[in-house]
């Protein structure tokens, strides 16, 4: 089982690979290298793993996806969330996993094509029980839509969970040791390549570092004089305490028209919209929200589930919950994952808008990355790409 801890000096002896970062995509990355044999430390630099960035999130996961490479990794990490506790080799452990489906809508007679033909890429990528809907067929199976919609894709199987658990059980499923209050100060090198973590409590000689430092991601890159091509943007969501009746078994529905999106939560719901004019900004650990999103975005969201009237009348300061994190965006809006040629040894695994969803297998190509399985030129999302002439951005919707 996994050492969560603040280590002392007498930590900080050599080890097989080093990763930067203890939110879940770094945790993953811990276990499925400790699951390959190696002597693994992930250093975090807060108090605790999956504390900054991925809690933000709304905890989401789908496989509606029309670029190869991330329904190649969407595919198999649903399968590992639906069966986690055999993953993670701890029998009956939960992480409160929710397949309500998601949906997108629209009411644009100009969009319906394209969402016709994204479930049609979707079923070539192996993602064959995504659906294509039609007005009567989506107020049918939800009622409480607007009869404006027209046309709408939905996967049953996709859903929602509880990153904190997820976190929690991919450290306590593997012997990797996680150090936190640990922050990283620096990457040392030599002739070879990475020999080693400065970090702000000792250092630990290793010859593989794997960068997961989400937001800080660019940060670490220039510790090794990269300049990784990631932005940080601002993300929002509210929940909204209410005694309106939401509908509990809803799925995650998204406007396409507008990017907004909502489902339900205990006590009431969740809801948020991706703000395309938010400028990148530098990544921060206070993250300030608007005071005024929340009216925005229920504005947003009752254009086509006309529930969120009567909360939008009801809801009261109080009972808003406003938080926010960042996504990190890529020139194609696809992850970077894989080995950086300048630098042996320096891995990278950042560069997400859906790090929590894409999580589990991303974790599991580092280590076989890393371990030999894979060979570099068999990874899509290899850093190398762009300099390639291979990063093209897909058609998914809704980078969010």
């Amino acid at each position: 089982m996994g050492r969560i801890f603040t280590p002392t000096e007498n930590d900080f002896g050599k080890t097989d690979a080093v990763i930067i970062g203890g939110g879940i995509v770094g945790t993953s990355t811990a276990f499925w290298l400790s699951r390959a044999g190696l002597d693994v430390v992930l250093v975090e630099m807060r108090d605790g793993l999956s504390t900054l960035t991925t809690p933000a999130s709304v905890e989401c996961f789908r496989a509606q996806f029309t670029e190869p490479a991330m329904a190649a990794l969407a595919i198999p990490s649903i399968e590992m969330f639906e069966h986690f506790d055999e993953v993670i080799g701890l029998p009956g452990y939960s992480i409160s996993i929710k397949q309500q489906g998601y949906l997108f809508l629209t009411d644009n007679p100009q969009t319906v094509e394209d969402l016709k033909e994204n479930v049609d890429q979707q079923h070539r990528l192996g993602v064959t029980d995504s659906e294509f809907l039609e007005r009567d067929e989506i107020l049918a199976r939800f009622p409480f839509l607007s009869p404006s919609v027209l046309a709408a894709t939905f996967r049953q199987r996709d859903g929602w969970l509880s990153c904190h658990e997820t976190t929690q059980g991919f450290a306590k499923g593997c012997d990797a040791r996680f150090f936190i209050n640990t922050k990283a100060a620096g990457i040392l090198t030599d002739a070879k390549g990475v020999c080693g973590v400065e970090t702000n409590r000792g250092v630990l000689p290793t010859r593989t570092v794997v960068n997961a430092a989400g937001p800080f991601a660019a940060e670490v890159g220039r510790m090794v004089n990269l300049d990784l091509p990631l932005e940080t943007v601002r993300r929002q969501k509210v929940y909204i305490k209410t005694s309106v009746k939401i509908p509990q078994d809803a799925p995650f529905t998204v406007d396409v028209n507008n990017n907004s999106y909502w489902r339900p939560e205990p006590g009431g719901v969740l809801v948020a919209w991706v703000d395309s004019d938010e400028p990148v900004s530098q990544p921060s650990e206070n993250v300030h929200t608007d005071w005024e999103f929340p009216a925005v975005t229920l504005d947003k969201v009752r254009r086509l589930a006309p529930f969120f009237k009567e909360v939008e009348r009801t809801v009261r300061q109080p009972d808003m919950t406003t938080s926010a994190g960042f996504y990190v965006y890529t020139p194609d809006d696809q992850p970077l994952i894989g080995s950086v040629p300048e630098v042996p040894g320096f891995f990278v695994n950042c560069g997400y808008w859906a790090g929590v969803m894409l999580s589990p297998e991303a974790g599991k190509r580092i280590a076989d990355l890393v371990t030999g399985k894979m060979d570099s030129k068999d990874n899509p999302l290899r850093p190398t790409r762009y300099k390639e002439g291979l990063g093209k951005k897909g058609k998914t919707l809704m980078s969010h």
